[in-house]
């Protein structure tokens, strides 16, 4: 299983394209590759196992490396990961990415394969129960047409209820979709006027939305969505130490693969992440520091040091009111 979770993993991706390539390169050359395709942590987990040679993968001549692989990596199909694919089949939320062609070509293809696994043998002890409703024709439809418009690049004509209630209509470009695993929905990052061919950059609950129309207006303007992004973080990231016990490293770069982020090594067993974030990630971002475990420390800002003590407090006067 370890095999076979690797192959879908960022490692063995950013890898196989530095085997593939025939001349020999510089360490620089593969940690230049690695930033690109990776994530910040990754240079932390693969450069020592290259370097150390804990994998083989690459014959050394001085400060060069050298691919063992001398033709093309190809990877057929191997039952267990058709058994995966199957088990993909039963999520919900595949349907949204993909036509009904799609769904039945593949579901045909696959159909005396057992799956991996079913989803009643899950169990999500954290997740609120009021996920998106995926299977509803109209969330299906409004899904489908943002993710049409995001490729193309097109205006989106969307009437939707906002949390306070009020009922908002606007023109939008959808930017980039993303989903919250703690709360179990889509979300839109959605661009839409602000005046003087200024952009503004706004987060929409899919469920949320009434009405979803394609327009045939094209956008041209350049935008840079990342950038955008980072320009509505706060000047502080939230600073965590983190103490590498019990596999605590690799389970908060799980944890907190959403967001982006920056993790130093302090010494042998201790790490400091620096996760980036804005008001719309602070609560979501909150709740899961408070479900990750005694390994964790919040060590700044001073803003979600107020706020982490506050929902504490909160939570304490809750179970224990006459305390």
């Amino acid at each position: 299983m370890e095999l076979f979770s690797e192959i879908y993993s960022c490692y063995y991706q950013v890898l196989r394209h530095i085997l593939s390539v025939q001349n020999a390169v510089t360490i620089q050359d593969i940690r230049s590759q690695i930033s690109r395709e990776g994530f910040a942590e990754s240079l932390l987990s693969i450069i020592p196992k290259l370097e150390n040679g804990t994998w083989n993968l690459f014959d050394k001549d001085g400060e060069l490396y050298l691919s063992k692989l001398k033709s093309p990596l190809m990877v057929p199909l191997s039952d267990i990961e058709k058994s995966y694919l199957k088990a993909l089949l039963s999520d919900l939320r595949i349907g949204l990415f993909l036509d009904e062609g799609q769904l039945k070509t593949i579901q045909q293809l696959l159909a005396a394969v057992p799956p991996l696994w079913k989803p009643e043998q899950f169990f999500y002890y954290d997740r609120f129960a009021d996920g998106d409703p995926y299977p509803q024709d109209s969330y299906r439809s409004h899904f489908r047409t943002l993710l049409q418009a995001q490729k193309s690049g097109q205006y989106v004509d969307i009437d939707y209820n906002s949390p306070n209630g009020a009922r908002v209509h606007h023109y939008y470009v959808p930017a980039r979709l993303e989903y919250s695993v703690k709360n179990d929905k889509f979300r839109l990052l959605a661009l839409k006027h602000a005046g003087r061919s200024k952009m503004k950059l706004e987060l929409l609950n899919i469920a949320r939305m009434q009405s979803v129309r394609l327009t045939e207006k094209p956008f041209s303007l350049p935008v840079d969505l990342n950038a955008m992004i980072r320009h509505s973080y706060y000047k502080e990231p939230l600073r965590l130490r983190i103490v590498n016990k019990r596999n605590a490293l690799e389970r908060a770069m799980l944890h907190f693969a959403n967001y982006e982020k920056n993790t130093i090594k302090i010494d042998e067993e201790t790490y400091e992440c620096l996760i980036y974030y804005n008001q719309n990630m602070e609560t979501e971002l909150l709740i899961e520091v408070m479900s990750f475990g005694p390994m964790l420390t919040v060590i700044g800002n001073d803003k979600f040091l107020h706020s982490l003590k506050t929902r504490l407090q909160r939570q304490r006067n809750i179970l224990f009111p006459e305390a």
